[in-house]
């Protein structure tokens, strides 16, 4: 299996820490977020791994090789010039998961996050509902939220308490529900191809606007696992008390 790591970010919430480090290298109780990641996703079966790079890129290349890639196969995509975002980053690093002609979803996992989600059951949800992209979502506060209906098919988002739907949603859906990305995802490939946004983007923009010509986007509800996001500097020294 293959997976996905978005680890070009700034890290600017986690300031001073990433001042002279990229966020994926910065320490959770002695492990770096990016070993960590690793190392959950290859418990799962993930063998092949592509990471990309912006902020003090050198020092991500640097460490993995330090590691011997932690004994897995480990590309790297370089985004020098231009952070290019969630969709932007994916859209360049498609040649990964296309070669082969390989139809196996892959996991797309964001390396500033730590939780216990069943990554095999939000697999067997995203193949019983042939789905283009299952998320991991829950149910809890957020400025930013997804909306999906009564069958956890993606329907809109909610931003600062208002709610856009895709123009294409049935009048008569149920009131839709809003949940909170959890910065995980499983794509499958035949969603590459249809990625027709370019230059800097969100892939949550491409997935409402397949979700308008009722392309399958799923959620996967991940309530009841454990899940914190750790870009700013308590939400790590919080984690660190959790993990002890």
């Amino acid at each position: 299996m293959k997976a996905m790591i978005l680890a070009a970010g700034l890290g600017t919430r986690l300031r001073p820490l990433t001042d002279n480090i990229p966020k994926a290298l910065v320490e959770l109780n002695g492990r770096t977020l990016l070993e960590i990641t690793i190392e959950r996703l290859k418990s799962f079966g993930v063998t092949e791994f592509i990471v990309n790079v912006h902020h003090h890129a050198e020092k991500i290349v640097a460490f993995l090789q330090s590691k011997n890639s932690f004994g897995v196969r480990i590309e790297i995509s370089r985004e020098d010039d231009l952070l290019l975002d969630t969709g932007g980053g994916l859209k360049k690093a498609s040649w990964f998961f296309l070669e082969g002609n390989s139809e196996e979803p892959f996991i797309v996992h964001n390396v500033d996050v730590v939780s216990t989600i069943d990554l095999n059951k939000m697999l067997d949800t995203h193949e019983e509902k042939q789905a283009l992209a299952t998320l991991a979502v829950q149910h809890r506060s957020s400025s930013r939220q997804l909306l999906f209906d009564q069958n956890n098919v993606l329907i809109g988002r909610r931003i600062n308490n208002v709610d856009t739907l895709v123009s294409q949603t049935p009048a008569k859906a149920a009131t839709p529900m809003p949940l909170a990305f959890a910065g995980i995802q499983l794509v499958s490939p035949h969603l590459l191809p249809l990625i027709i946004e370019s230059g800097v983007f969100s892939i949550i923009n491409t997935y409402l606007r397949l979700a308008a010509f009722r392309e399958r986007i799923s959620a996967f509800r991940a309530d009841h696992y454990y899940w914190r996001d750790l870009g700013r500097l308590e939400d790590l020294e919080q984690a660190a008390k959790d993990i002890e």
